[in-house]
């Protein structure tokens, strides 16, 4: 282990100890995440999940950074995923059970904010997996094309806001890898599970457990994007 290792280590413990040691700013975040939910989505997935590319740089290439990787246009675009994680997690969230009791299931709504049980588990993995099918696919690839576009344009503020050149950056993406490993492996081995439990949590504990599991996600994506 070296010493950027502890740094990274240390920088971690400074993001996650004043909510284990203060009762009043863990107080105040729950009440600021209760009255502006997509801001802090915004904020956890912006700083979480580009934590997560960095450990993914760091264990593909050896480094945390290099000149161009653009860490702050890359925290920008993980805020604007995160938002819409959280909207997806309202939409499929109310919308399956709905369809569930469109289809002849008795008090989905019921069923999801009772006890735990298995009709619930199994009800969690149904949102989970109708979530993942459709929304997951889109939500990978837009995010390949902003990182790509982010290189491409020198890891630079200012180039993240030029336009994006989407035919040319999706003509020249690594489709086998995206889709014989971010599609058709981490979806269904990973996310289709791990959103499970996320639908089995209090709905103000979800949108936190996703942007932890966006770590993982930068993770694997960061090395997804640099297989040979």
């Amino acid at each position: 282990m070296r010493a950027k290792d502890f740094i990274f280590i240390l920088i971690v413990i400074a993001v996650f100890l004043p909510f284990t040691i203060s009762d009043t700013i863990y107080n105040w975040y729950l009440s600021f995440n209760a009255e502006h939910g997509m801001v802090m989505s915004f904020l956890k997935f912006g700083i979480l999940a580009t934590m997560g590319e960095l450990l993914g740089l760091r264990i593909s290439r050896g480094v945390y950074y290099f000149d161009g990787f653009g860490v702050l246009p890359r925290a920008i675009v993980w805020g604007i995923l995160g938002m819409g994680i959280n909207m997806a997690f309202i939409v499929f969230s109310t919308g399956v059970p709905a369809f569930m009791g469109y289809m002849g299931m008795d008090n989905p709504s019921g069923v999801m904010s009772g006890t735990l049980t298995l009709e619930k588990v199994l009800l969690a993995f149904s949102i989970s997996v109708v979530m993942n099918s459709i929304f997951a696919p889109v939500f990978m690839t837009l995010h390949k094309i902003t990182d790509t576009h982010i290189m491409n344009n020198g890891g630079t503020l200012r180039g993240l806001f030029t336009p994006i050149k989407m035919g040319e950056i999706m003509q020249n993406l690594n489709w086998k890898v995206q889709w014989g490993f971010v599609f058709k492996k981490t979806i269904p081995l990973f996310w289709f599970p791990a959103h499970t439990i996320t639908f089995l949590l209090p709905g103000e504990m979800r949108v936190l457990f996703a942007a932890l599991l966006g770590v993982l996600l930068g993770v694997i994506l960061s090395i997804a994007a640099r297989k040979k």
